[in-house]
């Protein structure tokens, strides 16, 4: 899915949201986001093997994609910070259910492959001769 997409007026509005998220890090930064303002470095700090460059990426397109607003203040040395925008805070929240979807689909393959662990540690297991 490319960026294009989001802008295309022609596509599916889901195309629209999934290519304004999409990426490794994009879900992520939303969810901590959502939380609060953070400053680039406790945003690395929680989401470890995230590097500055695609850190930084990822928050220009989010803003420009007006998912996040971006606050410097005048100080030495800079402080910037990043806070959801109501349209991102809105994504967020209509993602929710997805979430939950996602967790429930988790929970269930878990569940399947211990039963598949249990049915293989019982076939594994020879029945004692009644002699």
């Amino acid at each position: 899915m490319t960026r294009s997409q989001a802008m295309n007026p022609n596509v599916c509005g889901v195309t629209a949201v999934i290519a304004v998220i999409d990426g490794k890090w994009k879900t992520s930064l939303l969810w901590l986001l959502e939380a609060g303002p953070r400053r680039p470095a406790e945003i690395r700090r929680r989401l470890p093997g995230l590097s500055e460059k695609v850190l930084t990426q990822a928050l220009r397109e989010m803003e420009s994609d007006g998912l996040v607003h971006r606050e410097v203040h005048d100080v030495l040395p800079l402080k910037t910070v990043y806070s959801l925008t109501d349209f991102g805070r809105r994504l967020s929240d209509a993602l929710g259910p997805v979430s939950d979807l996602g967790h429930e689909r988790l929970d269930r393959m878990t569940a399947e492959q211990a039963e598949q662990a249990g049915q293989t540690e019982q076939v594994g297991q020879v029945e004692p001769s009644a002699s």
